[in-house]
């Protein structure tokens, strides 16, 4: 593995290196911080392992590949991005890590890039991101608008899923595509509220279970629907903030938004519609439009300078 790129990210990849060739059997990380404070969790190199082979074996990338890594190492995307090349014996292109990522020529194509969705418009607009084989984009959600974006580039994109504690993701969603699909070692199923299980025969969580809501397939294959922490009851109605964004994409194309909900003396909680920036959006259309059901429909929108989000770039969801 050879490390290409003179900038601090390739002093703290040496040193991750020298962590992951010591003697122990464990690997620090950050957990995203997506319903919390952000936390250490200690990782299994062996897990790092079998899913960094695993999605090496998926993306055919072999020894003497680039990878391209645009992303700090604090966190697991940007450290398994460097357990990938090490295991594959590819080379790894580092950068330092901003929303406009891929800034100068690589030195050949790309095999795999990952990046987090607030760098995709910036990573589109470079003049080489034609030279990128696949990309797989993890941290948040993808939005509507750049799924078209990508789907426009003619670039292969994947989003993921997964989380801190499976080493990365377990599942892969080519964009355009509806439904997730589990890595070779992952089966699925869903326990009584709707949410996901992880199961695995290889890594050492064995059977994890989340806060994701899901439409199960079958035990490979699953559509996300949402958190159940998000979930929202209106008048005795529950509705999934994610699904009313998806829904409201058509109106607010190219601006960043989220739903919440306050508490309401009617309905007990009511939805809010969070728009950042303050160039106001056609209100009285997404009142009419059909496609809302009345306890999803916005009872305000809410302009703000900007949203918050964590680190690894999930919308943090509170007015």
């Amino acid at each position: 593995m050879a490390i290409i790129g003179e900038n601090p990210a390739t002093c703290q990849v040496e040193r991750f290196m020298e962590l992951w060739n010591d003697d122990s059997d464990t690997i620090v990380a950050h957990t995203s911080g997506s319903t919390g404070i952000p936390k250490l969790i200690y990782l299994s190199k062996r897990d790092m392992e079998v899913s960094a082979k695993a999605t090496c074996q998926q993306f055919g990338v072999q020894q003497g590949d680039l990878l391209f890594l645009p992303l700090p190492i604090d966190y697991i995307a940007g450290k398994m991005m460097v357990v990938r090349s090490q295991v594959a014996g590819a080379d790894l292109l580092l950068e330092r890590p901003t929303n406009t990522p891929l800034q100068t020529c690589p030195p050949s194509r790309i095999r795999l890039a990952a990046v987090v969705p607030s760098q995709i418009p910036g990573l589109l607009a470079s003049e080489w991101c034609g030279m990128i084989d696949c990309l797989i984009i993890g941290g948040a959600p993808v939005s509507q608008h750049n799924e078209e974006l990508l789907q426009a580039s003619g670039i292969t994109a994947y989003a993921t899923y997964g989380m801190t504690e499976t080493a990365s993701h377990v599942a892969l969603r080519k964009i355009g595509e509806k439904n997730y699909k589990a890595l070779p070692h992952i089966r699925f199923s869903s326990d009584e509220r709707g949410c996901l299980i992880i199961e695995s025969t290889e890594m050492s969580f064995g059977r994890l279970v989340t806060n994701d809501l899901v439409e199960l397939i079958e035990d490979r294959t699953f559509c996300w629907l949402g958190r159940y922490d998000n979930v929202i009851n209106s008048g005795g109605i529950k509705v999934l903030p994610e699904k009313i964004e998806e829904k409201l994409s058509e109106f607010l194309s190219g601006r960043s938004y989220f739903i919440t909900s306050r508490p309401s003396e009617k309905w007990g909680s009511e939805v809010i519609l969070v728009v950042e920036g303050y160039d106001k959006i056609d209100e009285e259309a997404i009142a009419a439009t059909p496609n809302l059901l009345k306890a999803e429909r916005p009872k305000e929108v809410i302009y703000v300078r900007q949203i918050e989000r964590t680190g690894s770039g999930k919308v943090v969801r509170k007015l």
